[in-house]
């Protein structure tokens, strides 16, 4: 099996100051005011659904700000990955929209007939996107400068951003859409593990596989145990992330991601054996916390910024956005920050924005404790600027039937982001009706009850939690294609 840059994409499912250049950033000019518009349909669908715990939903034209329908318009809620729209706003408009994370390959000594008499230094610049396939073509320009030996250490530094164990620490050890966060990631910093039965026993790989390559790695270790629960457990070795996984949960042959902790060490081990299968003699890679002076001998450069937001808005990657959120923070604020206090630093943007009030405690909706009303993510939706900059980037969603089908003539009307947790359902963006007319909603479903009992649990997928998510999807079309019907 082989995995693009795209499908690995696909498989993924405090205080901080702002700039001066950001808190002048234009407020919000029309403050949304409610208006009737006949009968209060919206409220009505949500009772008739009877999903269990709370609704919020604001519907407003964008040319006027005008509330066209709302529901619980101020009850704040779990945005989910909605909160990517926001983190993809705060990071063009604090980094730039061409703006290009980097890896480098420094040498700290220098090279006579292809000998380096120093280190070799792989030096993350916080790209969430680097894949197998740029290190080995890193190692190929490496081998191209003439570089045959490194004679002192292979050094890594992977501190260009704060390092964040796990987005969120109350989730299970074991989701590959929880990694660590550093300044040097691989493959989203998750590790590929596959098993298949042998006889009476099992065969087990971890490989940073890619499109062409299946490097497999020492960097991560895995041992099969006899057990019923937990699937999996995890303990943080000396630059080994050490698995465990229940012979009983196995079939005959499988695999899944596995988050990655040691990133940098994980990193380093892939590029070496590329490296050496390049002819390089090359020492184990050593992680240093400080980045050493050299000359630089190669480069990869990852996508343009709006590029690479567009791919976390399609396809919801976790360690996108906080990568870009937290490299937005420092380019406010001049420091690193860590996670909490650069997601408060973005609640902080957002109200100076758009004259809102949310709570974020991550960059990507990971966690279940950040807040937002629907009333506050439409205000953000039809603040100045904000449509132009943000609706080209958001997926578009197909209005459908009850079977799935897409509804035909609804081509093009709804771009929006959506946000799944447990128990928790969310969508944003804009909606075009049939008359031509440009709306902004948010709406916002959670069962935080619910949700709370399965986490202590430990369900990965706790008992009903699908059927749940499924209505709430179905009450979010009811919706929309009601308004998408209008003539208005």
């Amino acid at each position: 099996m082989t995995l693009s840059r795209r499908m690995m994409l696909a498989g993924m499912i405090a205080s901080a100051a702002t700039s001066d250049a950001l808190a002048e950033a234009p407020l919000l000019s029309r403050r949304p005011v409610a208006r009737s518009v006949g009968p209060d349909v919206a409220r009505q669908m949500i009772v008739r659904a009877g999903l269990s715990g709370a609704v919020g939903l604001v519907i407003a034209d964008v040319a006027t700000g005008a509330v066209l329908e709302s529901v619980h318009a101020d009850l704040p809620q779990p945005p989910a990955s909605v909160s990517k729209a926001v983190t993809a706003c705060y990071a063009i408009e604090a980094l730039g929209a061409q703006y290009q994370f980097e890896t480098r390959l420094f040498a700290d000594g220098p090279i006579r007939d292809g000998i380096l008499d120093g280190n070799l230094i792989l030096a993350g610049g916080g790209d969430p996107n680097l894949l197998t396939d740029d290190l080995a073509d890193l190692a190929a320009l490496l081998k191209a400068a003439g570089l045959t030996e490194v004679r002192g250490d292979f050094l890594v530094w992977g501190n260009a951003l704060p390092n964040v164990d796990q987005i969120d620490g109350t989730q299970l050890a074991h989701l590959g859409y929880n990694p660590t966060v550093a300044g040097l990631n691989l493959n989203f910093n998750r590790v590929h593990f596959a098993w298949q039965r042998a006889g009476n026993d099992f065969t087990t790989v971890l490989d940073a596989r890619s499109d062409k390559y299946r490097p497999s790695v020492t960097s991560a270790r895995m041992q099969i145990v006899d057990r019923g629960a937990p699937v999996f457990t995890y303990h943080a070795g000396d630059g080994v992330d050490e698995w465990t996984v229940a012979r009983q949960a196995l079939n005959a042959a499988g695999s899944r991601w596995l988050p990655v902790r040691h990133p940098a060490l994980y990193a380093g081990e892939v590029f070496a054996i590329f490296a050496r299968a390049q002819g390089i003699v090359l020492k184990p890679a050593r992680a240093v916390a400080a980045l050493p002076a050299g000359r630089v001998l190669a480069r990869n450069q990852s996508a343009p910024l709006v590029e690479m937001m567009r791919g976390m808005l399609r396809y919801s990657t976790n360690i996108t956005a906080e990568a870009a959120g937290l490299s937005a923070t420092m380019a406010v604020t001049g420091q690193r920050r860590g996670l909490q206090t650069s997601a408060l630093g973005m609640a902080r943007w957002a109200q100076r924005r758009a004259g809102v009030a949310p709570y974020f405690v991550d960059h990507s909706g990971l966690a279940d404790t950040s807040r937002i009303t629907a009333s506050d993510m439409v205000r953000l939706l039809t603040a100045d600027g904000t449509q132009a900059l943000l609706h080209p980037l958001l997926k578009e969603i197909p209005l459908v039937d009850r079977g799935g089908r897409a509804i035909a003539g609804s081509e093009g009307a709804l771009h929006a982001k959506t946000g799944t947790l447990n128990f928790v359902s969310c969508l944003a963006g804009y909606l075009r009706t049939a008359g031509g007319r440009d709306l902004a909603f948010g709406f916002f479903a959670a069962d935080l009850e619910a949700r709370a009992q399965g986490k202590l649990l430990g369900d990965e997928k706790p008992r009903g939690a699908g059927p749940w998510n499924a209505k709430a999807k179905r009450l979010q079309q009811q919706i929309l294609q009601h308004w998408a019907a209008s003539g208005a």
